[in-house]
């Protein structure tokens, strides 16, 4: 593990919030809180995801990669805003750019089991029929994921003064993505934009964003100084970072920190590099107008009020996903 990592970022115990003893709890909310307000980041362990899961999904995933562009392309459904399946290579871009990123992904979304009126929100769906695995092992680890960022919402929530299941209602069959990416490798590095990166810096859409171990270095966190810093962690570890819902909910209390993942030395563009992350969204109808807790002379409204839905819709723009 990177000697960053132990430095800059804090890890913390799951376990520590759901043992039942008050010590415990309190010291594992206050350590989170004070991370989420200075950098954004933290690393977690015990968050229920087995090493086995993990590997199997990045194998299926890889597989899936490295097939035939006309093989995925099956399942790049126009008009869905790239929020099922698919997306091919260079269509996503940060923010306020144009260049596309230089990867691709697939999505998996919250798949409603009950009588939820959401359910007619949320398009089905999209799995390949050459690995019918990821349908089970991909909503496995979607639910797990879910789960562990359902525990550190109610941390969260206990942080800024909220009851500890404000949140639990607001993610209940929630808009979370689950998007495996692949960054692909660049075989002539002078045939791309010369301003072409992996991925552009920016901060993520969603309330927290949960990412399982990347198969190589290339993750960078935007620290208060303005220094760029290597972000790894171990492999029983994930990193959850703080979105840009949750900075609007809480007033910039909470800092959604901006990151990049970085090309690689020269020498070595000709190699793949593999990530998950779990985007967790809430509903679309919860309210993101800044907690009235978050507001004081020092620190005036910064926001203006919006939905979860129309905020995800406007970023979606933003980004290329939705034209």
């Amino acid at each position: 593990m990177s000697e960053i990592l132990y430095k800059e970022i804090p890890s913390l115990d799951l376990a520590d919030f759901t043992s039942g003893d008050a010590a415990r709890k309190a010291k594992f909310v206050e350590t989170l809180g004070e991370a989420f307000n200075n950098i954004g980041f933290v690393a977690i362990k015990n968050h229920g995801l087995t090493d086995e899961l993990t590997e199997k999904l990045y194998s299926i995933i890889k597989r899936f990669f490295f097939s035939p562009d006309e093989l995925k392309l099956k399942y790049e459904v126009p008009g869905l805003n790239g929020q099922r399946g698919y997306t091919a290579k260079l269509k996503e871009h940060a923010k306020g750019r144009t260049t596309g990123d230089l990867k691709e992904f697939y999505h998996i979304g919250q798949e409603v089991t009950d009588n939820d009126p959401i359910k007619a929100e949320y398009p089905a769906n999209v799995f390949p029929d050459e690995f019918p695995e990821m349908r089970e092992v991909g909503l496995e680890v979607y639910r797990r994921l879910e789960n562990a960022g359902k525990t550190m919402l109610r941390a969260i929530a206990l942080y800024v003064g909220l009851d500890e299941n404000y949140f639990e209602a607001k993610v209940k069959n929630g808009n979370s993505i689950l998007r495996a990416i692949h960054y692909f490798p660049i075989e002539n590095p002078d045939a791309i934009p010369q301003d072409a990166v992996r991925a552009a810096a920016h901060g993520d859409i969603n309330l927290i964003t949960l990412l399982m171990g990347a198969s190589a270095d290339g993750l960078q966190v935007l620290r208060r100084d303005g220094k760029w810093i290597p972000i790894t962690a171990l492999q029983e570890q994930i990193v959850v970072n703080v979105g840009d819902m949750l900075d609007r909910l809480t007033n910039n209390k909470l800092k959604s920190t901006i990151h990049r993942v970085v090309n690689p030395p020269r020498e070595k563009m000709g190699t793949s590099r593999f990530s998950i992350p779990f985007f967790m969204h809430p509903r679309s109808e919860m309210d993101l107008t800044c907690l009235k807790n978050c507001i004081d002379a020092g620190h005036p409204k910064q926001y203006s009020d919006i939905t979860a839905g129309e905020f995800l819709m406007e970023r979606l723009a933003e980004i290329g996903l939705k034209k």
